[in-house]
């Protein structure tokens, strides 16, 4: 395996590149298709973040997937240490997913977890997401956006977004369904059941 290690506004210790080795070291013996690992040390120089100034971005690339984990520490060795166990958790946890037999285990679609929770309510009268409760303070000012990604998106089934939520470690994941070809999105619900929602797009 390939590893790389990059300083972003900071430099890099020879101590932090032979911690990164031991670390990746143990991560790859989860998965031995990895080629290559980028990690990329960063520091916030504002003096009120200094709990979190130092963040450790780990990027995992093989012949699956891209595994990513980082975090954010008082110093670059417990950031590092805690990228790391969140990265060997995801590939943990990607691995138990992938024993898990899907027979019976076929994730629901929101209306029906919601008409699952409360029989007398009709499938169409479910909650999107975010719609519960009365809105928080300074909503109605608009929205602000943080942050806009956009990503290529080559058709997948949904087994495989499943697998791809665990390895990127989020609790839902977009996608564009290989059957139906709708935009999707499955989101973790308790322990290892998972719900689904579909956007019909029109005709």
């Amino acid at each position: 395996m390939d590893i790389i290690v990059k300083g972003r506004r900071t430099k890099v210790a020879e101590r932090f590149r032979r911690q990164v080795e031991e670390k990746l070291a143990k991560i790859e013996r989860l998965d031995h298709t990895v080629s290559r690992a980028e990690v990329v040390l960063s520091e916030e120089r504002n003096p009120r973040l200094a709990d979190v100034s130092d963040r450790v971005e780990i990027t995992l690339y093989s012949r699956g997937p891209v595994v990513r984990a980082e975090a954010a520490a008082g110093d670059p060795l417990a950031a590092l240490d805690l990228a790391s166990s969140r990265l060997e958790g995801q590939l943990r946890k990607a691995g138990d997913r992938r024993r898990v037999h899907h027979g019976h285990r076929t994730p629901e679609s929101l209306a029906t977890a919601a008409t699952a929770l409360d029989p007398t309510a009709a499938p169409d009268q479910a909650a999107a997401p975010g719609q519960e409760g009365s809105a928080p303070p300074g909503v109605d000012e608009g929205p602000l956006v943080i942050r806009d990604k956009t990503h290529a998106a080559a058709p997948m089934t949904l087994d495989q977004a499943l697998y791809e939520m665990e390895l990127v470690g989020h609790d839902f994941y977009l996608f564009v369904d290989a059957d139906s070809r709708r935009p999707s999105v499955v989101y973790r619900r308790r322990g290892y059941d998972y719900g689904v929602i579909r956007l019909d797009v029109g005709r």
